[in-house]
């Protein structure tokens, strides 16, 4: 049942109706992102995720808040962890939220001071790296990243991200109390339309805050470019359902009297857990919204692993090749992974899959800005080794057996030997140069 709903859901999103002008398909063109996000979250891959990041959370919060606190110290602005600490406890309720604020910050106090000791802390500080590789490996999968951060460079802009974050977050807390409490801010909130206008921006100021580090976060944790729009589209959607969802949980834990009476004084620790999941789940939606904005050709395909038949293999080598050969020939913008997938209409992991292996075979070179060069002559690349390349394509996760059947073999000989004999001498030069054909008219047809 369920299948035939996504079936039919799917339909109706990316079918002929969604290409119609007006209206109807407008508002389908535009509903299939949001659609997409829901559909990738039922299906689970998004959940464990975020199921595994509460677990990593658990450990690396004290150390986290403990390395910021340290930093701080160091400028005296230790003091205004705390309330960064209680805004992300909010939703759990206010006493609760105060709570596990405090205790967060005296354990992370006493962490800072050298309690712990040399080794324990750098068994946190190794937690903490790990926790901050498990976001990129969350964000990296969102985004179809196969090659993860070298170790130097993660440990390099690891460090960097803990020094300068705290510092960046804290200063510009620190800014806005003193704007608001400059004598001539003080002057102007005292009109009556500013006052207002003074109080919403008071209001929306924490809301502000998670989306430009939604943003922050989208744009530097994946490791491939991230443009500002999709990060700052997703981020603004991650803050708004962070705000909703946050309201709707609060109102839940004070109004929910079976978790108190189920897990009495752990009750607010559970709920710590859950608004936790929660906030790892709208931060990896807001982050899967943004790589669909950026990347519209996975909208269909989304989590799935990318299946071509030998024939859309076959057809996309040589339009691959071709679209790059003759952009060679005339002199014209280089084409790139990103913009040939979105010429072809397919998802930028099969054309970066097919460069890769006609790369290793020295056939395309793939710049450092992602543009697809020929590696030599195209008057020496032949059609039949575009072909022979596409077609032996392997995953490297099995190796079959070698099994000798002679009638079987002597088909395929055959198969393999009609098609070199038709591609004969037939070059990517010969395609490229080839003349269009004239269309054939309804004159033409008649006699």
């Amino acid at each position: 049942m369920w299948a035939r709903i996504w079936a039919f859901l799917d339909w109706s999103f990316f079918g002929p109706a969604s290409t119609r002008e007006g209206t109807l398909g407008l508002s389908l063109r535009v509903l299939r992102y949001p659609y997409a996000v829901i559909r990738d979250l039922s299906r689970g891959d998004i959940n464990l995720r975020a199921m595994g990041l509460v677990y990593t959370t658990l450990l690396s919060i004290i150390p986290l808040v403990a390395f910021s606190f340290a930093i701080l110290k160091i400028f005296g602005a230790h003091r205004d962890l705390e309330p960064i600490v209680y805004e992300f406890f909010r939703p759990v309720g206010g006493a609760a939220a105060g709570e596990l604020a405090g205790r967060v910050i005296k354990f992370a106090a006493r962490v800072s001071s050298g309690v712990v000791g040399t080794v324990g802390f750098t068994l946190l500080a190794w937690t903490l790296l790990g926790t901050i590789k498990k976001v990129e490996d969350s964000f990296n999968f969102l985004w179809h990243v196969d090659h993860p951060r070298s170790f130097v460079r993660r440990i390099a802009e690891y460090l960097s991200l803990l020094v300068v974050g705290p510092l960046l977050l804290v200063g510009f807390i620190g800014l806005s109390h003193a704007a608001l409490a400059s004598g001539a801010m003080q002057e102007v909130a005292r009109l009556p339309l500013l006052d207002r206008v003074t109080a919403a921006g008071i209001r929306l100021a924490p809301y502000a805050m998670v989306t430009a580090f939604f943003t922050g976060l989208y744009m530097f944790i994946p490791n491939t470019r991230v443009h500002w729009r999709p990060a700052l589209i997703g981020a603004l959607v991650g803050g708004v359902l962070w705000a909703a969802v946050g309201k709707m949980f609060t109102a839940f834990v004070v109004y929910s009297t079976r978790l108190t009476i189920v897990y009495a004084g752990f009750a607010f620790v559970v709920a710590a857990l859950l608004w936790t999941y929660f906030g790892w789940l709208i931060l990896l939606a807001g982050a899967q919204l943004s790589f669909y904005i950026q990347n519209p050709a996975y909208l269909r395909l989304g989590l799935q692993e990318l299946r071509l038949s030998s024939v859309e293999l076959e057809q996309l080598a040589l339009k691959l090749l071709y679209f790059v050969g003759r952009t060679h020939v005339n002199g014209d913008k280089r084409w790139t992974v990103s913009r040939l997938a979105t010429e072809l209409g397919l998802p930028g992991i099969a054309v970066a899959q097919l460069s890769a292996s006609f790369e290793r075979a020295g056939l395309l070179i793939v710049t450092e800005a992602d543009e697809l060069v020929p590696a030599r002559d195209i008057g020496r690349i032949g059609v039949c080794e575009i072909l022979e390349i596409a077609r032996n394509q392997r995953s490297g996760h099995v190796t079959p057996k070698n099994v000798t059947i002679p009638p079987v073999d002597r088909l395929l000989a055959a198969i393999d030997e009609a098609r070199r004999s038709r591609c004969g001498d037939l070059t990517l030069r010969d395609l490229v140069e080839e003349a269009p054909r004239p269309a054939l008219t309804l004159a033409s047809r008649r006699d």
